[in-house]
């Protein structure tokens, strides 16, 4: 719950910071025990924006604060 929970806040930040943005939510089967964020831009090459393997204990530390993907998504984007 607590991965969907986060999925959930990082979506909807994305969302907001860009209206035209499609966000899928596991489109594969996720890695246990991950929490990851990529960009597939149209070319289909892909951009990782966070990742949490290798991060904690404590676990907390494997989940993104919504701004700072929405950061790194921008600048992806620019």
């Amino acid at each position: 719950r607590v991965y969907g929970r986060n999925a959930a806040a990082v979506s909807e930040a994305l969302r907001r910071a860009v209206a035209h943005l499609p966000v899928e939510i596991n489109p594969r089967q996720p890695r246990r025990n991950s929490f990851e964020v990529s960009l597939v831009k149209e070319d289909g090459s892909t951009v990782e924006l966070w990742s949490g393997i290798g991060k904690g204990p404590p676990r907390k530390l494997k989940f993104p604060q919504p701004e700072v993907v929405v950061e790194a998504l921008k600048s992806s984007l620019a």
